[in-house]
């Protein structure tokens, strides 16, 4: 298992993302930026519905290393590129003008441009310890780096929130995800030792302590490998179903409807739509139920919560599969305390909640119940709440 990023051996005088920078533009740049992926605790699929979440950031970031141009030239190199720079000018950014990776952070200064902002050209490069297609925010962590490379490099004084819709902006219209905006809140407003408390309707937040080391538990992350495309056209319909059915409902959005309404609601709703309602309306009261539990300092009381997520994600939501479905299994039978899919679904990560003592065990189990399934081996992490996007260099 690993714990964060492995620090880099020696005291070289040049960090490797920037000497990566200047081999590929040819001078240093004036800063690196890096941005968390995230781990959502509870609220999944809460966040389009204007409801609640509680993601912590992972140790494992995206770091943009980024110079300022003097022209509208945008040029986009990645560590996983090899040799190819994306360039366009910004006059010729527009949904779907660039393909690939490049369209997130393409889309963020799309779309810093589209909010006024006096944005003008610059050369990044990109680099990454966050996992893609594993639920665990990797777009987020790119788009937020960059967008916090933009703030400093031309002096838009954003806000945190302000960042974050960009971000979002840049996924949701650029890229062509409907996602909500839990994923960049997190990657840019979360704190060292905290989860985030979410209110997705007015992007008020609050810093929860989480204290699990204290509580002698740590957080293990089971990536599955079963990657993922959100752009594959079953999100945007999980999301347009909620949004039917707050129509049919008369309400702004899910987030609404009152859990003692819920009953009656669901035998006025079409038979496609109940069990989605069901799954945010319970979602966000365990969002809740799980801060109380917090703030009374009950961290073990969360694995019940993390169980109960998962079954409803499962049932309700039908966003789960056999990789989550066996990793959450094998978790809690060897010892976890609770533990669900993170993320969208569609595969991805598994949460578990676990006594520190029985962390190795829970790993060694999930990768056994893999290994007799067949399926190819998971990859395991432990996640640390850490900070949100800051500038490193």
């Amino acid at each position: 298992m690993t714990r964060g990023e492995a620090p880099a051996a020696g005291a070289a005088p040049v960090r490797p993302i920037e000497g990566a920078f200047e081999e590929r533009f040819g001078a240093a740049p004036d800063g690196v930026w890096a941005a968390p992926g995230r781990v959502n605790l509870i609220g999944e699929h809460t966040d389009y519905n204007d409801g609640f979440a509680l993601p912590m950031a992972l140790p494992q970031t995206t770091r943009a290393a980024a110079r300022r141009r003097t022209d509208t030239l945008l040029r986009l190199h990645s560590a996983r590129s090899e040799g190819v720079v994306t360039e366009v000018r910004l006059d010729a950014l527009a949904p779907g003008a660039v393909p690939g990776w490049a369209r997130y952070p393409a889309g963020v200064v799309w779309a810093l441009a589209e909010a006024g902002h006096p944005v003008g050209g610059a050369d990044l490069h990109i680099d990454s310890t966050v996992p893609t297609g594993a639920g665990l925010s990797s777009s987020a962590a790119l788009e937020c780096a960059v967008a916090a490379a933009y703030d400093d490099l031309y002096g838009l004084g954003l806000s945190r929130p302000e960042l974050a819709r960009a971000a979002q902006r840049a996924e949701h219209v650029f890229a062509g995800v409907p996602c909500g905006i839990m994923d960049q809140m997190a990657s840019v407003c979360a704190t060292e030792g905290a989860a985030l408390h979410l209110d997705s309707r007015t992007l008020e937040h609050r810093q929860v302590p989480l204290g699990l080391a204290a509580h002698g538990l740590e957080l293990l992350v089971v990536d599955t490998r079963v990657s993922h495309d959100l752009a594959d056209g079953a999100y945007a319909a999980l999301r347009a179903g909620c949004e039917r059915a707050a129509r049919l409902l008369g309400l702004p959005a899910l987030r609404d409807l009152a859990p003692d309404a819920l009953a009656a609601a669901l035998t006025v709703l079409p038979a496609d739509l109940a069990p989605l309602v069901r799954h945010v309306v319970t979602e966000n009261a365990r969002v809740e139920a799980a801060v109380a539990r917090l703030d009374a300092g009950d961290v073990p009381a969360l694995g019940p919560l993390l169980t109960e997520g998962h079954a409803s994600l499962r049932v309700d939501y039908g966003v789960s599969c056999a990789e989550t479905d066996l990793a959450v299994t094998a978790a809690l039978g060897a010892g976890a305390l609770g533990a669900r899919m993170t993320g969208a679904g569609f595969g991805g990560c598994v949460i578990a909640l676990t006594p520190t003592a029985l962390t190795r065990t829970v790993g060694e189990a999930v990768t056994n119940a893999f290994r007799t399934a067949g399926h190819h081996p998971p990859h395991l992490l432990t996640a640390t709440p850490s900070r949100g996007a800051t500038r490193t260099a």
